[in-house]
């Protein structure tokens, strides 16, 4: 139960508190206070973050912002309330569609390469070159050489990319596999959203087990001093947002 401290009464006062209060008719004021304490937190942290971009452009900095995480993890919901009221010109969001035939006889990383920011830039990977740690190997879209080659590469790669200037951080939602199945009914039975059921998550429950078997390996062999990986429990999407914005201001220095 929230309490009604004056603060909260006069957010439930406000334009958007009373929009809340009527918009739901099942809509309690102890929700209404909650969202609205939500959100005004969320815009606190948006605050930061404009500050940390602008740190990143004064200084010719160059961060990278990797999501990972199982389907209807809610990455991509994060990543828009990340860049939602930052500068577009100086960010980079990065979602690649499956390799073209000319990529496929490529270097593995030289299609990651070419995304990474320039100075003064942030780009953030809403899935990134892990895809071969995990979602390629559990459903056959890579060789058992090809995954072998990657896992023997990916930390020197990083080591390499980190060694020219750039900032890693890399994130990796966690959920539970009945929220993951929720998730995907919802996602289903909506018009706007059914759009997002691809292939791959059709069989994503049904092969739970191999990608937390992928994921266990993942973790042993890349998350190391130089780019650990960061656990995010997102089973509540509004609170795992909050915390991918609070761990990133956390770990990247910027200054006012």
């Amino acid at each position: 139960m929230e309490k009604f401290t004056a603060k909260n009464l006069k957010n439930l006062n406000s334009k958007r508190g009373l929009q809340l209060l009527l918009s739901d008719k099942d809509m309690t004021v102890s929700k209404a206070i909650r969202i609205l304490n939500h959100e005004s937190k969320l815009e606190r942290l948006q605050e930061e973050l404009i500050k940390l971009q602008q740190w990143v452009e004064a200084n010719g900095e160059k961060l990278v912002v990797i999501f990972e995480g199982r389907d209807a993890a809610g990455k991509g919901g994060a990543i828009r309330r990340v860049t939602q009221h930052l500068n577009p010109r100086e960010l980079n969001v990065v979602a690649l569609p499956k390799p073209t035939d000319e990529e496929k006889n490529q270097w593995y990383f030289q299609r990651y390469v070419k995304n990474l920011p320039r100075n003064g830039q942030i780009t953030f990977f809403d899935r990134s070159w892990y895809n071969r740690a995990v979602v390629e190997p559990v459903n056959g879209f890579c060789t058992k050489k090809e995954y072998e080659t990657f896992m023997n590469q990916v930390n020197e790669f990083e080591k390499m990319i980190i060694d020219s200037g750039v900032r890693i951080v890399k994130f990796y939602f966690s959920i539970s596999k009945d929220e993951q199945s929720r998730r995907f009914e919802d996602i289903k039975s909506s018009p706007v959203k059914k759009w997002k059921f691809s292939k791959v998550d059709q069989t994503a429950l049904e092969l739970w087990d191999d990608y937390t078997d992928y994921k266990t390996k993942m973790f042993d062999k890349t998350n190391t001093e130089i780019a650990p990986w960061i656990i995010i429990r997102a089973n509540k999407k509004s609170r795992a947002r909050v915390e991918v914005i609070e761990k990133l201001l956390e770990l990247v220095p910027y200054k006012d």
